[in-house]
This record gives structure tokens, C-alpha cells and sequence, in this order.
């Protein structure tokens, strides 16, 4: 064996080759100045459908972004084949900012939240008056996600043949959050998507609601074409309905422009990832009050300086009290 000394000459040394290349390593990342923009339509197993200039194109998201994920409703670069014809796949590149966003976690223990719709401008929560029963706190914790994500809550309430309004509605009256109430005829024979289109025009509208409460069956009546099968049988024990919606899917809307977003069905919405003190934002005549309130007030507690902001005829006691019970769907699990 050859020994070499402490003068060894260059031309000595052996260098071996560099298997993977003799390419050095950098930090700099493409400009990708040649992306197109698109739209996120829907995700799946790591596969994202996006619209890029009218034409449906299937991408995966790019190395280089790293662990952030796109999401329905996201507003994204792309590069690549942007031909959408069959086997071709494109890279998401970037990932714009988003405007809004819709998150839940799968119950209040949970940190881990998810991101379920961007971009949204309206959150419209699908609820039965009956068949299955109406349940207000998944309600009340649908309308704290909307306030904490940006986005204006719209009630929609469904088989009113089988149960009166009035009950649900007052409870909500102080919060003047629109709505439209629909029978289980509606449903189906349109007039109740053409009463729901006027609050969507020119919005992108995300679509809550539990499970047997027709949520996609008014989705497929408001989009050109039915691309979800209808709603299966509720359960007579549970009150449930099967998880006919497995993904998030935007959709645009027929006669009129912009966009809805059908959801999957949910059980439960934690609200682990809110922060309380961002929810008074959605009580604008309420919120000027809480400049007296000691630090950290939960604005449930005895200085809470709103009881003398709405004593002094300032704001309506309704309102104080619907913040209040919202405030509270923090601490409580949505079945309670």
C-alpha cells in the first residue's frame, strides 16, 4: 500500500468520482417567472385537480415547497404540461396568499388543526330542522370558525315540511345572519337552489352541514352538472346519514357567476386552533366596549366591562348573550 507523507504532491491523490454528479449543491430555488396561475378544485391522496385557463389540469405539489399544502379554493403557480389531456401531470410551484381560511381540528384535544377550504368569502351551514335534529352547537362552533377564519356565515335550514323555523331562528335572530328556510320538495324539484343562489352570486361559498341534512343534494342543484350522488338513507337509530361527500370539490355555478364548495360531512368540529379573543371581531357593536375590559378577559367573567357597554344602551343584551354562548362552544365538546 502507498503511504503518503506530509508533502504529498496533488497529482498523487486518486479523486473518486461523484456518483451523484459534479453539479454542486445551491440554495438558490427557480424563479419559475413562467408559471401559469390556477385554481384548486379538489385534492386527492396527494393529487390535485386545478382549473388553469379553462382547462382541468392534474398537478402534484412541488418538492420545494416543502411540508405547506394546497388546499380546495387555493390560488396556486404551476408549471410543467398544463395540457390536461389524459396521464399528464403539472407541479405546483406556489402558493398564493390566501384572503380567508376555513379550519377545524377533529376535536378540541387535538392540535393538529386542518385546513379545509381557502379563499372562501361565505360559509354556508346546512342544518335539518328535523331528520335528524338540529344540533345548535355544531352550529354555534360552524359560525366561530367562520368568524375566526374571515369568512360571513349564511344559514341554510332544510325539511322545514317536518319542523317549524322559528325555534333555530331566534336563536340565531340577534346575530342578523341571513338565511333561507327550504322544504324536502324544495330540494329537489330546484326551488330551493334558486332561492339559495341569490346570496352566491359573484362568492365563493363553502358548503357545511352534518351528514342527512341534503347538503350535496342542494350543491348538485346549484352546479351544470350533478357530480356528487345524492345524499344515502339517514339511519332510523343514529340520526346519521352516509358520507357520500369524501373530499372537498369547488364547483362553478350555473346562471350565475362564482363558486360553491361541497365539504365532507361532518361529526364534529373542534375549535382547538381559535383563538377566543379573535371571535369579538365579528360583533362590531360590541367589540368598542371591550377597551375597559381587565387584560386576558374572557368577556364572561365579573369585570367584563360589555355588561356596562350594554347597559349604558350601547349595544342589544341579545347580542352579548349570543357572543357569550359562542365564546363558550370553546369549552365545550360540540355534543354537549
Amino acid at each position: 500500500m502507498r503511504r503518503y507523507g506530509k508533502h504529498t504532491d496533488a497529482d498523487d491523490i486518486r479523486q473518486r468520482p461523484n456518483r451523484k454528479g459534479s453539479r454542486p449543491r445551491t440554495n438558490i430555488r427557480p424563479k419559475h417567472e413562467d408559471a401559469v396561475e390556477g385554481m384548486v378544485l379538489t385534492v386527492d391522496r396527494g393529487r390535485l385537480t386545478c382549473l388553469v385557463e379553462g382547462r382541468t389540469v392534474m398537478a402534484m405539489k412541488a418538492r420545494e415547497l416543502g411540508r405547506k399544502a394546497a388546499v380546495v379554493g387555493d390560488r396556486v403557480s404551476l408549471v410543467g404540461d398544463l395540457s390536461g389531456e389524459k396521464d399528464t401531470l403539472a407541479r405546483i410551484v406556489r402558493i398564493g396568499e390566501r384572503s380567508s381560511v376555513l379550519r377545524r381540528t377533529a376535536d378540541d384535544d387535538d392540535p393538529y388543526e386542518r385546513v379545509v377550504v381557502a379563499n372562501a368569502d361565505q360559509l354556508a351551514i346546512v342544518t335539518a330542522l328535523a331528520d335528524p335534529e338540529p344540533r345548535p352547537r355544531l352550529i354555534d362552533r360552524c359560525l366561530v370558525a367562520a368568524f375566526d377564519g374571515g369568512l360571513d356565515p349564511f344559514l341554510v335550514l332544510t325539511k322545514s315540511d317536518l319542523a317549524p323555523p322559528s325555534t333555530l331562528l331566534e336563536l340565531y335572530g340577534a346575530l342578523d345572519i341571513p338565511y333561507v328556510v327550504v322544504n324536502r320538495e324544495e330540494l329537489y324539484d330546484g326551488a330551493a337552489a334558486d332561492r339559495v343562489r341569490e346570496h352566491l352570486g359573484d362568492r365563493v361559498t363553502a358548503f357545511v352541514g352534518h351528514s342527512g341534512v341534503g347538503k350535496t343534494t342542494l350543491v348538485n342543484a346549484l352546479v351544470p352538472e350533478e357530480r356528487r350522488r345524492l345524499t344515502g338513507h339517514v339511519n332510523a337509530v343514529t340520526g346519521r346519514g352516509r358520507h357520500t361527500t369524501t373530499s372537498a370539490l369547488a364547483l362553478p355555478l350555473d346562471k350565475v357567476d362564482g363558486w360553491v364548495i361541497d365539504t365532507p360531512g361532518v361529526r364534529s368540529f373542534g375549535l382547538h386552533h381559535v383563538d377566543p379573543s379573535r371571535v369579538i371581531h365579528a360583533f362590531p357593536d360590541l367589540e368598542p366596549g371591550t377597551a375597559d375590559c381587565p387584560r386576558g378577559c374572557s368577556h364572561d367573567e365579573p369585570d367584563c366591562a360589555l355588561d356596562a357597554w350594554v347597559a349604558d344602551g350601547h349595544a342589544d343584551p341579545a347580542r352579548l348573550y349570543s357572543l357569550r354562548r359562542l365564546l363558550a362552544t370553546r369549552e365545550r365538546r360540540e355534543g354537549d
